[in-house]
């Protein structure tokens, strides 16, 4: 089944304040594609005798007519549109954006306490999702990011992640820097490492290695510039780090989804990244 050129973007009653609208709307200029907003109305709030479900669906139904509003005022001669669902919100955004380009969600800025909190729509959506979603930071703005797209790999770098990367730069005329973070396995000690300079070797190899990923991808694409940085240090921060200091307008990482198990336990690098980063993220399935 091929890819349906749509962007489905998942909103809730802050939309206006997470930059997810935003983020996608600029992104529908670029590549000419009309954007499917959705709200899902949480089932589990129908439920709750304290809610009168009148009220939740009329709330709802005032969002999704002012979504609507907001679309048809937008720049572009685009047909977007607005619509009100009802299920687990998480489940129904990637139900309903299954066959499309991608799906954008907002991030909510999340104190330390509620981080410890994990399950928000946005990491639940990250970890069940096949197509590629793009996590928006609160507040974002089309003026906040100047820098390149920034792409995380590991020696088992996937085609689609590349593609997804390569696809943004070239929208936005910018180059791609692929970035690969990488530390020694706990068995070497310090003192071990550096007398026998393992660390140099290590080094030189992740060099080497991604020196040839980089050639290879620029014989594919030779309008994009594809530069690479390769750095030692803790994944998460590494990341992190490196899109702050290359002010980094997009983050593009990938998951593996071997198993339902390993989806829901979204890996610890991207987790980490998806908690932290300051810039637009996209998480692509490999």
């Amino acid at each position: 089944m091929g890819t349906k050129p749509v962007i489905h973007v998942g909103v809730d009653g802050s939309w206006r304040d997470t930059g997810a609208l935003e983020w996608a709307l600029q992104e529908s200029l670029l590549r000419r594609e009309p954007l499917q907003v959705v709200h899902v109305i949480d089932e589990k709030l129908r439920d709750v005798s304290v809610w009168e479900p009148d009220a939740v669906d009329d709330a709802a139904t005032d969002l999704v007519n002012e979504v609507q509003k907001y679309l048809d005022e937008a720049p572009g001669l685009l047909e977007h549109e607005a619509e009100l669902m009802v299920g687990p919100p998480a489940r129904t955004l990637n139900a309903v954006a299954a066959d499309s380009r991608m799906l954008v969600v907002g991030r909510r800025g999340l104190g330390t306490f509620k981080r410890l909190l994990v399950g928000s729509t946005s990491e639940a959506v990250v970890a069940q999702a096949t197509v590629p979603v793009v996590v928006v930071p609160e507040y974002w703005k089309p003026s906040d990011h100047a820098g390149p797209v920034l792409v995380a790999l590991d020696e088992d770098e996937t085609p689609s992640v590349m593609e997804f990367a390569i696809t943004a730069a070239a929208e936005r005329k910018v180059p791609v820097r692929i970035l690969h973070v990488w530390d020694l396995p706990a068995v070497f000690s310090w003192d071990a490492m550096d007398t026998g300079g393992v660390s140099a070797e290590w080094a030189e190899n992740a060099q080497r290695y991604f020196e040839n990923v980089a050639v290879e991808w620029r014989q594919k694409h030779p309008d994009v510039a594809i530069e690479i940085d390769v750095r030692r240090g803790h994944a998460v921060d590494g990341v992190v780090t490196t899109s702050e200091q290359s002010d980094a307008q997009l983050l593009v990482v990938g998951t593996r989804h071997h198993t339902r198990l390993a989806a829901i336990l979204l890996g610890s690098v991207t987790r980490g990244v998806l908690h932290h980063a300051g810039c637009p993220l996209a998480v692509v399935p490999a």
